[in-house]
């Protein structure tokens, strides 16, 4: 067992790692996608046409296999050390990667909707749907590192934190795009 473990938990952060990627850059492209629905023709179609190729290069040759692989090899890791599922930690990151599965695939149905040029969300929405991945990796990377060591009352308060910061640094994003287009109308 000791001499795969290495080699299958790093396979296994690798696609963590990509998944991830893949996870943090679909909302940015369906951001554009939705923004590039309010220009004009023809920049519209051409704008549409190449973010549909993009996301769909990116969910199916990297998201998607990267989820499928990082399931795989975690599967396999907790295979080997199943005393892992005795643990709190584990219990909980395991709740955190349903609940990033969830976001994945909703991730995946508005990707559906876009290749059919379907909008259903603002540009804004997205930005602020766009962290809920951040939030996951935050929370699963503090449960792995501190395990048993877990200070719930911080943790719950830092994830709270976090939320509120990117919210802010939305809100801030907005204030200075709304700014620069105001400067450039003037």
């Amino acid at each position: 067992m000791g001499e795969y473990y290495n080699y299958i938990k790093a396979l296994h952060l690798i696609f963590v790692v990509t998944w991830f990627a893949g996870l943090f850059y679909i909302p940015r492209l369906f951001i554009y996608h939705i923004e590039a629905q309010q220009k004009s023709s023809p920049e519209k179609e051409i704008l549409s046409n190449q973010l549909k190729v993009m996301t769909k290069r990116l969910w199916y040759i990297i998201t998607w296999p990267s989820a499928i692989l990082c399931t795989v090899f975690a599967v396999w890791l907790l295979i080997l050390i199943p005393a892992w599922l005795d643990q709190n930690w584990m219990i909980i990151k395991l709740i955190f990667v349903a609940l990033l599965f969830v976001y994945h695939l909703k991730n995946h149905q508005i990707f559906k909707q876009l290749q059919r040029d379907e909008v259903n969300y603002t540009s804004r929405f997205m930005r602020i749907w766009n962290e809920g991945a951040t939030l996951i990796l935050f929370a699963v990377i503090f449960l792995v590192i501190l395990k048993g060591t877990f200070n719930w009352i911080f943790g719950v308060v830092g994830i709270i934190v976090l939320g509120i910061l990117l919210m802010l640094g939305i809100r801030l994003y907005k204030n200075i795009m709304k700014k620069n287009s105001w400067d450039k109308k003037s």
